[in-house]
């Protein structure tokens, strides 16, 4: 049975393995470059799938946010500030 490539995969290329510290790593060419600063490693029988995190949704970035302090007191206006002129639609 044939293998199937899908519109975004590309022809396989070597790349080179070296050590770092401990651990094993990769050189990635610029054309395969991943986008943010972290990836998802695992595996699928004897090949590594790399694929980047996935950006935070909106409400996952919220829930992270500390909560504002409760107070009863708006913060003072600058009286400096041109009055607002009504605006016809």
């Amino acid at each position: 049975m044939p293998h199937q490539v899908s519109s975004t995969a590309s022809v396989p290329r070597e790349a080179r393995l070296f050590r770092n510290n401990k651990s094993q790593a990769v050189r990635i060419p610029a054309d395969f470059e991943l986008p943010g600063e972290k990836v998802l490693i695992h595996r699928d029988g004897a090949r590594l799938i790399i694929e980047p995190v996935p950006r935070k949704g909106l409400l996952a970035v919220l829930a992270d946010l500390a909560p504002l302090p409760e107070n009863d007191q708006f913060p003072e206006i600058d009286d400096t500030l041109l009055a607002p002129r009504d605006i016809d639609l």
